[in-house]
């Protein structure tokens, strides 16, 4: 009697650690195995004005669970409703709650890729990144002033979604620091131009042209107008100022367009950058092709090329031909 009142009694004492076991074992089964099955890596956005329920029902939607309870469970214990992080968050094929839950909860953002290309305006730009990131463009707008069009080098980058627009500024500065290494620097020296100069007058090159070929020449050109004291008279400063990109025709009335872009008006380069230069737009500047060009017009064959010329009467007779193609074809602006 005693060893059967001695085997309840244990059976007694053991089922509470067993009922113990079998809740960690069903909570492990939940947490630690494979409960997300998106097709491929998918991500989902947190934005500043999401709630507790629509993070969950990204989770969900996007990351194709299975249930959602334990998440939720998971979730209310950790106080997550308090703890929302914007940013962009992984979800990859095969992964359990435990680890996507960590990732948001202690905010581990998967980074995005940010392009920056070579827009004309900052408007544009501000579009741009706001499209790419949380920010919105209005907020990006209020911290660009026009000389910042040298500061940005077309590229794309990895960064955080939700950075802020003052962390944006401060990482395009890195990238610009990185981009102007000794030798870049040192070449703009001998053009006797800042890094923001030089930004500037190939601004003006890749607005001449796009072919990879002519870069080097046009910019050849203009520095060789520079040197001489000349205007450089660049058509595409005239369409700056007019705010009017798709020009083709460039008449007497509107090289007179009042403004300090205007390089019909205004000897040197223009304040700032008329768009955002390329890398290789600002090395055709700094390695330019020597020659003794000082004149260039569109080719009469609309190929995007230029015929080139050292004196005047050259470039009259080159003149004459585009602006014949030009009356052809009825091409009037």
């Amino acid at each position: 009697m005693k060893k059967r009142t001695r085997r309840i009694l244990l059976a007694i004492a053991i089922e509470p650690f067993l009922i113990v076991a079998a809740i960690a074992g069903v909570a492990c089964i939940q947490l630690y195995t494979p409960r997300f099955h998106p097709p491929k890596d998918t991500y989902i956005y947190i934005d500043s004005d999401d709630t507790v329920d629509s993070v969950y029902y990204k989770v969900k939607s996007a990351g194709k669970l299975e249930h959602i309870l334990a998440f939720r469970l998971l979730m209310n214990y950790r106080h997550y409703a308090d703890h929302i992080h914007t940013g962009c968050y992984l979800i990859r094929p095969g992964d359990n709650i435990y680890r996507v839950s960590s990732r948001l909860y202690r905010a581990h953002q998967h980074p995005v890729n940010l392009t920056i290309g070579s827009v004309r305006t900052l408007d544009k730009l501000a579009r741009n990144v706001s499209r790419q990131l949380m920010i919105d463009s209005t907020q990006v707008a209020a911290v660009l002033t026009d000389s910042m069009l040298s500061l940005f080098i077309p590229n794309t980058y990895q960064v955080y979604w939700n950075m802020s627009a003052e962390s944006f500024i401060d990482r395009m500065k890195r990238e610009h620091t990185r981009f102007w290494t000794a030798d870049r620097r040192a070449k703009a020296r001998a053009l006797d131009m800042t890094p923001d100069e030089v930004a500037t007058l190939a601004s003006i090159v890749e607005e001449e042209t796009n072919d990879a070929a002519e870069k080097s020449v046009v910019a050849g050109l203009y520095i060789n107008r520079l040197k001489r004291g000349m205007m450089l008279q660049a058509d595409p400063t005239v369409k700056y100022a007019l705010q009017n990109f798709e020009l083709r025709r460039i008449t007497n009335e509107q090289l007179k367009t009042p403004s300090p872009y205007n390089t019909y008006l205004h000897a040197g380069l223009p304040p700032t950058p008329i768009r955002i230069p390329t890398p290789a737009g600002i090395d055709a500047v700094l390695n330019y092709a020597h020659h003794n060009y000082l004149y260039m017009c569109a080719k009469e064959d609309f190929s995007g090329t230029h015929n080139f010329a050292t004196n005047l009467a050259d470039h009259n007779r080159n003149a004459n031909r585009y602006r014949a193609a030009l009356n052809k074809r009825r091409i009037y602006q």
